[in-house]
Formats: structure tokens, sequence, C-alpha cells
């Protein structure tokens, strides 16, 4: 229930702070008093979007401070869904800054809008004028139709598999969608792929063949080259072996001399046999060494098909080719197992539709049941309501839809009067009729569904006298179970309220200021007797009001 309230700096309102009781509370006041200001401030803290000209001084920050008593309604697994720190006494704050920003906070933790919309569903139900005309609409009805027939588990699945009915389907025309693509490209992918694959592509075969081509490119050449070094090193009088024989064998007679001696014919023999093995070395070069015009031809053809593979996949070396090899191959891969994945899919939404379906079964049934209750419980109370006449017919046909809260339509019909025809509850009820009609599912609802604070905006619009009455004993009944707050402006709903509060509009300092107080006994009846007859009090204007409280 709703404990305080405070507004600093909206609208009319400088500072304002109230505590409030459960049971039914009364707010009375003239006519542009200014509790549709009150009323503003309550929804800004409830979610309601901030407007800068809202903000009485715009050189300082509006502040809008409500406090709840929760701890009776199990609202714990409210809070952990929206990430917030639960407790028993929970404040909700809003700020609007002199900028036009806005701030809320839950418990002192910044939250967002939806957030904030979502916990305050839980926490108040503000019944508007304009709310008398959801009556005409079909989710309101549906709710009020749910409410009874205790569907609310039953939706919450149906509106979870249905969520993942349409995914699954977006899945599904996705894949078919890359399906028809992908069958476009596959030929040319297979093509590009196959190309690769012929081409034997090896890490490092590059360097391989081209070291080769250049050898049998440039066969003559070498030839001419290795000749010429067997000659410089074999040359019986200048050849390079025979010169440093000579050398070995002139430092060999001094090295029995000193040990350096013996150190320098050892580097030199050293140095003998070496050269001599690249003598050997050469030899077999040239003795392998031979023109092969045919392998010449085939190795400018591998390294031609590497580099045309190089210009038509914009790459530079084979490790970039064998990654796009790889790529191209789980490309086709996907394409032909394709048909296996939208098989699988199908078959998954074929398990989601069947639930759905049964879900939805079920929700038809449990409504079915409802409705009679329903019809005969709005009855009886509108009996009392002055409309004993009202008929209603509540037709539900199952559709093969998926809607967002079942497979169901529904068709609300209504008369007021005997003999006349049913027909849509907004083409047949006056605006009267839909206040006492909707009071009359205001209180059925408040039954089956567990509501801590409700709201009563001028519900009693275009009704009078002993109608009047019959609401307020209603509200009244509704106030043992839940705190009710209702705006009136007929005396005989005002005087059964537990507390009664006034809004005036006062002027100081050449402003004008709106303010809200607890009326006391006292002042209760002079309200309540200006309410009956006006500024001008009489005797019997008392007289009528004190009875009225009574």
């Amino acid at each position: 229930m709703l404990t305080s309230l405070s507004i600093k700096n909206y609208a009319l309102i400088d500072n304002l702070s109230v505590d409030f009781n459960n049971g039914l509370s009364i707010i009375t006041g003239e006519t542009g008093a200014g509790k549709s200001i009150l009323l503003g401030g309550l929804s800004l803290v409830l979610g309601k979007r901030a407007d800068l000209s809202s903000v009485k001084n715009k050189s300082e920050k509006c502040i809008i401070e409500a406090v709840f008593d929760i701890a009776n309604y199990n609202l714990k697994q409210v809070f952990l869904e929206q990430d917030l720190d639960y407790e028993p006494q929970t404040i909700i704050r809003r700020e609007i800054l002199p900028s036009g920003k806005s701030r809320a906070f839950v418990n002192d933790t910044p939250v967002n809008l939806d957030a904030l919309q979502a916990l305050s569903n839980y926490l108040i139900d503000i019944h508007s004028q304009h709310q008398t005309l959801e009556l005409t609409n079909n989710q309101f009805q549906f709710k009020v139709i749910d409410a009874l027939a205790k569907n609310s588990e039953l939706l919450r699945d149906y509106k979870h598999n249905l969520e993942n009915f349409k995914a699954l389907n977006v899945e599904l025309k996705d894949l078919k969608s890359f399906q028809s693509e992908a069958i476009k490209e596959q030929d040319y992918n297979l093509f590009l792929m196959n190309e690769l694959e012929e081409a034997n592509l090896v890490k490092g075969a590059l360097e391989i063949l081209e070291e080769e081509y250049e050898s049998l490119n440039n066969v003559e050449e070498i030839k001419e080259k290795l000749s010429q070094a067997n000659q410089l090193l074999n040359d019986d009088q200048l050849g390079i072996l025979s010169s440093l024989t000579d050398l070995k064998n002139t430092i060999q007679k001094l090295s029995n001399i000193s040990n350096k001696y013996q150190e320098l014919f050892n580097r030199i023999n050293g140095s003998l046999i070496e050269l001599d093995d690249v003598y050997l070395e050469i030899e077999n070069m040239q003795d392998q060494l031979d023109a092969d015009p045919n392998r010449l031809e085939e190795v400018n053809s591998k390294l031609q098909i590497i580099h045309n593979l190089f210009q038509k996949h914009n790459s530079n070396t084979i490790d970039d080719l064998l990654t796009i090899k790889t790529d191209l191959s789980q490309k086709v891969q996907v394409t032909e197992n394709i048909d296996s994945d939208i098989s699988e899919l199908e078959s998954k939404i074929n398990g989601v539709r069947k639930m759905i379906i049964d879900l939805a079964k079920q929700i038809n049934q449990n409504r079915k049941k409802a409705i009679p209750e329903l019809v005969d419980q709005l009855h009886e109370i509108l009996v009392n309501l002055g409309i004993p006449n009202a008929q209603f017919e509540l037709e539900l046909k199952q559709k093969d839809e998926f809607y967002n809260n079942g497979s169901d339509e529904l068709s609300f019909l209504f008369s007021a009067n005997k003999g006349s025809n049913l027909n849509e509850l907004k083409k047949t009820a006056s605006g009267g009729e839909l206040s006492r009609i909707m009071l009359a599912i205001k209180y059925i609802l408040s039954k089956h569904v567990q509501m801590p604070t409700i709201m009563f905006d001028e519900i009693d619009s275009g009704v009078s006298g002993e109608i009047s009455n019959m609401m307020a004993q209603i509200m009244k009944k509704m106030s043992k179970s839940m705190q009710v707050f209702t705006i009136t402006h007929l005396p005989q709903i005002a005087a059964k309220g537990d507390v009664h509060f006034r809004v005036f509009k006062e002027v100081a300092d050449n402003k004008t200021h709106t303010n809200l107080v607890r009326l006391n006994q006292d002042e209760r009846i002079v309200e309540i007797a200006q309410m009956l007859g006006g500024n001008k009090m009489t005797d019997s204007a008392v007289i009528h009001a004190k009875s009225l409280l009574q």
C-alpha cells in the first residue's frame, strides 16, 4: 500500500508531504483545484514520461517520492526479475533536473523507466476516466476473463513457447534464404574448390618450384660456370688443388720444428681436404646436370597455375590459397548439409506448434468455464448499481491463429434494457453505464488479482443519488482487502471514506499554490455539506452531511 507521498516543485505544488492509511481514502476538491496535478505527480513516480514544463521553478529540480509498504504482497520475485533490491518499505523517487533530464530510483538504486513501469504494475492501479474506455478493449476483456479462469501460468507458458515459435520460424526463413543463395553459388564454389585441390598445393612448394625452374632454365650457363670452377681447382699446373698440395708439402717440412708450424700445416691440410670435397661435389653436379625441356615445361606450367590462382583469389601466398580452399570446402559442406538442417528445424517447429496448440486449448477451456461465473457476478452487482436488466453475452471462438494471449476471438456483447438487442459494449453502453460496469469488474478482479492499491479517478462520473451510494458500498467492500483511493464529486461517496483529503488552491505572494490536507470530523461535515449545497451552507445541508457520515 501507498504509505506516503511527497512532491516538491511540481506544477502548482511547492512542497507537499502527506501520509496515507489503508482502507478507503476520499479525495475531494473543486474543479481545477489540482486533483489532476496530484495524479500527475503520482504517475511520474510510476514511470510516466517526464516533461520539464511540469516543473514549477525551472532553476530547481523537481522531486517526487512515494513510499510503499509491500511486505505482505510476495513481490520479491518481481524485484529479482528487474534486478532491484527488495525492501519491505520500498521507496520510489523521481527527479526532473533543470536540464530537462529525469532520473528514477527504487530504494536508492537507479532504474530505467521500463523497469519502473514493470514494477509499478504490481503496486498501484490508477483508474481514470480514460481507462473506462479500456473496458471496450478486447485485451482488457481477456484480462478479466483470464483472472477468473486462473490462466496466468498457462499464459506465461504459452507466451514463452510463442516467442520461441516465432524465433524458430525466423531462423527457418533465414536458413531457406541462405539455401537459395547457396544453391546459386554451389556450382561456382565447388569449381573453385576442385581447382585448388587439383593444384596439389603444399606449404613451401612455391619456393621449391621456383628454384627448380631457375636451375632448368639456366642449365647451359650453370654447366659453363661449373666447368670453369672445375678447371680452376684441378688444372695440372695452375689448379688450386695442385698449388695447395705443394703448399701443404712445403709446410709439412716445418711441422717438426715447432708446434706453430704443425698447427699451420693442419689448417692447410684441412683446407685441401675441404677443397677436394668441393671439387668432387662440382664433378658430381656436372654429371647430374642435363637439359630437360619437358621437366622445365612441367615446372613452368605448375608455377603458372599457382600465379593464376594468386590473381584469381587476390592472394600472395600458398598459405592464403590453402585457407581459401578450407573456406570453400566448408561452404560446400554447409550447402550439402542444409537440407538436413532445415528438416531438423522444421521438426522442432512442429513440436513447439503442438505445445502452443495444446496450451491454447487449455486456455480456451478455462475461459469457457469462467465466462458464466463472470456474467453472473456482473449481473448481480449491476442490479444493485441500477442496471437491473443488464444482459451480457460473451462469445469465445477458437481460431487457427496464434495471438499473443491464445487462439481465441472474443465478442463482448451488452444490453442495458430488457428486450433490446445485444451489441458491442462500446456501441451500446453509455458513459454512466460503462463506469458502473468498470467498477463491477474492478471489484470482481480485486477478489482474484492481488493488488496493494487502487485509485479511482471520478469513476462515479455520470451517476448520482442511490446509485452513487451503492458504488461507495462496493468500494468500501474492496477496501477491506486492499487500499482504495477515490477522487469524487459526490457527497454520498465522500461520506463512506475512512479518511478524507481535500485538494485546494490558495494564493500567496501573488502566486497560486495547490495543497492537500487531511480533514477532521468537523471539517468533513463542512466539506460534504458544501458538496451538497454549494459554498453557502444551509442547516439542512449540514444535517444531511452528518447523516451521510453516520
